[in-house]
């Protein structure tokens, strides 16, 4: 009889720390999908489309969130928001990253050499996170993203370039993972995928068709020692700046630097 009780006591408590990783997954899952709505927010709708969860799961993560002040509910709206006490927990780690240190040289070259708005993008779990933006001299400056954006990997030019830099079958599970994201950006899984095995062959990103019509983008990916695509260069311009020639050139250029930033964060 005890052994039976200490069996039962032993598959409760393997199972109760299984249920509660999921429930903070679950949470985290919310998140991502609130902090890619920045501060218009996102609506319930959305969130549970996005997430795969029930209505009833997400309403009960978005209502503990904001019982703890992770995220708020917009009055007039109705979205939900990342909340004030998420910048205050930010604080707690100000310095920059290894990586953003090691980049800043190399985006202010590359912005001078090149001219046209240029974007450093991180990957953050499942996303892509812009973190730094440089605009450059040309009359006509392509902004399509701010500092702060978030979207699904795959969606932008950097999100597929740092797709490319990865084991195929990793790759292939992130764009499953987003499939149900890629709607409301227009695209796709088989888009993504063919996306991802073309710049794979190509050794870059490029993608004729920008997040703005008219433009064009070019990534190259950056790895850290360990091999995993951390982050990617991306330059966005007008369509007639980027023609074959000048598209090599810009490669190039964005290739260059993304070794050199390897380099610094490898040593």
């Amino acid at each position: 009889m005890m052994d039976k009780a200490n069996s039962r006591k032993s598959s409760r408590g393997a199972l109760e720390p299984r249920q509660g990783a999921q429930a903070i997954r679950r949470a985290l899952a919310v998140l991502r999908i609130l902090a890619a709505g920045r501060e218009d927010g996102v609506p319930l709708a959305e969130v549970v489309r996005a997430t795969g969860l029930t209505r009833p799961t997400v309403h009960r993560i978005v209502h503990v969130l904001i019982e703890e002040g992770i995220v708020e509910r917009h009055g007039k709206s109705g979205r939900y928001a990342i909340g004030n006490q998420v910048p205050e927990l930010a604080l707690a780690r100000p310095r920059p990253s290894r990586l953003l240190v090691a980049a800043n040289p190399s985006l202010q070259r590359a912005s001078t050499e090149v001219g046209d708005t240029l974007f450093l993008t991180v990957r953050t779990g499942i996303d892509t996170l812009c973190v730094d933006r440089r605009i450059g001299i040309y009359p006509i400056q392509v902004l399509s993203i701010e500092v702060g954006a978030r979207r699904p990997l795959g969606v932008s030019s950097a999100g597929v370039a740092i797709l490319a830099a990865m084991p195929a079958p990793e790759a292939r599970k992130i764009v499953t993972a987003n499939e149900a994201r890629f709607g409301a950006y227009q695209t796709d899984a088989a888009t993504v995928m063919g996306q991802i095995i073309t710049a794979r062959k190509r050794g870059y990103n490029m993608r004729e068709i920008g997040l703005v019509q008219g433009t064009k983008s070019i990534s190259t990916w950056i790895k850290t020692p360990d091999g995993q695509p951390a982050a990617a260069i991306t330059v966005s311009a007008v369509r007639t700046r980027l023609g074959p020639r000048r598209e090599q050139e810009v490669a190039e250029i964005l290739l260059r630097e993304a070794r050199i930033i390897e380099q610094a964060i490898g040593g």
